[in-house]
């Protein structure tokens, strides 16, 4: 679910906004125009969000700038710890993409930026189908996270970052769950879900799924 990767987070919360800021070379790729596609899931949304895998809180600075009620998710104490500080208002808690608390709000939208390949496809298909519970007709998931095209895309890519020595890039990439659009849009699909794809930069695709 997830949480195999808080102590990694933990100890990335202190630098994480100067790696999607494009500071570190080897991930600037995959940051690129890191602002425009947090920006784009904004537009996205609805007015009542649920959002995992908050982070440091630029996602929910930018929700609730926008008059949009947040209620953010994020297994990371570091994590919170800094999105809390930057969004005093932010209804934060404690959980994961499968494991958190009833609300008695009706969510209109579940959105996510550069974290759903924390989990496995297994546990993707799970997630999707508890939002599919969450929301109503025409309630949104509106995602933004790296992803291929196909398994040669996937292998293609690795020899790309391979060649260009950035080994803690590709270790990134082998380690974690990054899936195909193909199996996405079966997920998606398989929990009555309209879902479109859109490339954002050469690492990110935004994800949006519409319940029918």
């Amino acid at each position: 679910m997830g949480r195999e990767f808080i102590d990694l987070f933990d100890e990335w919360s202190s630098s994480y906004d100067e790696t999607v800021s494009g500071e570190d070379q080897e991930y600037k790729e995959v940051f690129h125009k890191y602002d425009e596609i947090l920006e784009t899931v904004v537009q996205r949304s609805g007015n009542v969000v649920l959002e995992f895998g908050v982070g440091t809180g630029n996602l929910s600075e930018k929700l609730l700038k926008s008059g949009k009620t947040v209620i953010g998710i994020e297994p990371s104490k570091g994590m919170r710890e800094k999105a809390v500080k930057r969004n005093p208002d932010l209804k934060l808690y404690d959980g994961d993409f499968l494991s958190f608390p009833k609300f008695d709000q009706e969510i209109d939208t579940v959105v996510s930026t550069y974290a759903f390949h924390h989990l496995t496809d297994d546990e993707k298909d799970k997630a999707i189908g508890h939002y599919s519970q969450l929301l109503k007709k025409d309630g949104k998931i509106v995602f933004a996270d790296t992803a291929y095209l196909h398994e040669d895309d996937k292998k293609e890519r690795h020899e790309k970052v391979k060649s260009q020595g950035y080994l803690n890039l590709l270790k990134d990439l082998q380690t974690e769950y990054y899936t195909t659009l193909g199996v996405l849009e079966d997920i998606f699909k398989n929990y009555d879900f309209e879902v479109s794809f859109e490339k954002l930069n050469e690492y990110v695709w935004l994800m949006e799924a519409v319940k029918k």
